[in-house]
C-alpha cells in the first residue's frame, strides 16, 4: 500500500539500496552498543571474574566476529550496489535533458527495477550491477538474466508498454558490449548514453510524456486502461 505522500517521479536511484545500507549499519552498531552496555553493567553488578560477565564477553566477542566475517562484506556489497545504481542514474538523469523520462527505484510488485527509461527510442528497464567484472556475456549467470527480463514483463503486465530489458554494469569490462542474450542486453555503464542518443527514434515527445505518465500510475496503483492500451503501445523494439 503507498502513502498519500508516495511520488514515483521523485525517487532517486539507489534509494532502496541506500536505505537498506543505513538500515544494516545502524542495527550492526545498535546490537554491539547493546551487548558492550551489558557486558560492563554485568562487570560492574558481579565483578569481573562472575560466569555471567564472562559469558557476556564471550558473546560480545563471537558477535564482533559474526559482524566482521559476514555482516559487514553484506554491507559492503549493498553500498557497492548502491554507487553503481546512484552513478547509472546520474548518466540517465543527464540524459533526461534531452528530452528523456527516467523513474528510478520504482516497485511493480516484483523486486525494485532500479530504473525506467522512458525516451524517443523506447522504453527501457535497467537493472544495474557493480560487478567489477571483467564480464562475459556468454556466462552471465541465467538467473541475473531472468531478473532483468521479469522486470519489463511485469512493465508490460501493467502498462502495456513493451520495455527492452538491458543491464548495465556500472564498473565493469564487458567483452561483447550491446549484444543481447535471452531478450536482455548488456552494456557498461560507459556506453550506456551514446547508445541510447543513437537509436532509432520511435516514439515523439508526446508519446514520451503519455507513456511516462502511464508508468508513473501504474507505480501509484493504477490499473490499465484495457486492450486498447495494450494495442495502442506495440512499441517495436
Amino acid at each position: 500500500m503507498r502513502t498519500a505522500h508516495y511520488d514515483p517521479t521523485r525517487r532517486t536511484a539507489g534509494q532502496y539500496a541506500r536505505e537498506t545500507v543505513q538500515r544494516l549499519r545502524m542495527r550492526t552498531l545498535v546490537i554491539l552498543g547493546a551487548l558492550a552496555v551489558a557486558t560492563a553493567l554485568l562487570g560492574r553488578t558481579f565483578g569481573l571474574h562472575d560466569v555471567r560477565f564472562l559469558a557476556s564477553e564471550v558473546a560480545l566477542l563471537v558477535s564482533m566476529f559474526v559482524i566482521s566475517r559476514y555482516v559487514l562484506p553484506l554491507v559492503e556489497r549493498r553500498d557497492r550496489g548502491a554507487q553503481g545504481e546512484e552513478h547509472v542514474g546520474g548518466l540517465l538523469n543527464e540524459l533526461a535533458n534531452p528530452g528523456w523520462r527516467v523513474l528510478h527505484d520504482a516497485s511493480l510488485g516484483h523486486g525494485n527495477v532500479d530504473h525506467i527509461l522512458i525516451g524517443p527510442a523506447g522504453v527501457f528497464t535497467i537493472e544495474t550491477k557493480s560487478h567489477p567484472g571483467p564480464i562475459r556475456v556468454g556466462r552471465i549467470h541465467g538467473a541475473t538474466l531472468t531478473q532483468a527480463r521479469s522486470h519489463s514483463i511485469a512493465l508490460e503486465r501493467v502498462t502495456g508498454l513493451q520495455a527492452e530489458a538491458m543491464i548495465v554494469y556500472s564498473r565493469a569490462w564487458v567483452d561483447r558490449p550491446v549484444a543481447r542474450r535471452k531478450g536482455v542486453r548488456v552494456i557498461p555503464a560507459r556506453m550506456l548514453v551514446g547508445y541510447l542518443q543513437r537509436r532509432p527514434a520511435r516514439l515523439s515527445r508526446a508519446e514520451v510524456e503519455e507513456a511516462h505518465a502511464l508508468v508513473a500510475q501504474a507505480l501509484l496503483g493504477g490499473r490499465p486502461r484495457g486492450r486498447a492500451v495494450s494495442e495502442r503501445w506495440q512499441l517495436i523494439r
